[in-house]
């Protein structure tokens, strides 16, 4: 969790608290991702989706994260205003990035490695 922060904080984020959901145990789901929960300085939630994979991102890949962001807002039952997706080092189709762009998603990369 730390490593997350510190990486959210070379982005300038800063967020008052961030809770770690298991997404296996919350919504029944096998990918590999690690979501999280924040309240940024106003007072807003933020998703923040954490990928570490090796396999490009596709645009049907893109579709099912937009779909956890859902399925967050009804879990946590308010609605999230700010979106993040943090990749590392993971290529995503161009198709997928502009997917995620339009739906109003913030894309970060790795800086560090």
């Amino acid at each position: 969790m730390k490593e997350l922060i510190d990486r959210l904080q070379k982005s300038n984020l800063v967020f008052k608290k961030i809770t770690f959901i298991d997404i296996k145990k919350e919504f029944n789901s096998r990918k590999k991702i690690k979501l999280y929960l924040g309240i940024n300085l106003n007072g807003y939630y933020s998703c923040i989706i954490d990928i570490n994979k090796k396999s490009c991102i596709l645009q049907k890949e893109a579709l099912e994260l937009m779909e956890f962001h859902k399925k967050l807002e009804a879990y946590n039952g308010t609605r999230i205003k700010r979106k993040y997706i943090y990749i590392n080092q993971t290529p995503i189709c161009s198709k997928a990035k502009a997917l995620l762009i339009q739906e109003g998603w913030v894309i970060l990369r790795s800086i560090l490695k």
